[in-house]
């Protein structure tokens, strides 16, 4: 039987870094009645959020 070794990745190179921003409450009470609604992670919204705006913003 061989074992596999398990490969552990140093944390923050899997290409995400970690921030802190400040939001207001009523938007983080928007994301989190969307959270609830759609099963995914308030984490996992703002990134999506995030990416599709940065996909569509038009600067004039």
């Amino acid at each position: 039987m061989k074992n596999d070794p398990l490969i552990l990745k140093k944390r923050g190179e899997d290409g995400n870094r970690i921030i802190s921003v400040r939001i207001k409450e009523t938007t983080l009470n928007e994301l989190d009645r969307l959270a609830g609604e759609t099963n995914y992670s308030r984490n996992e919204l703002i990134n999506l959020i995030l990416a599709h705006g940065l996909e569509n913003i038009e600067i004039q």
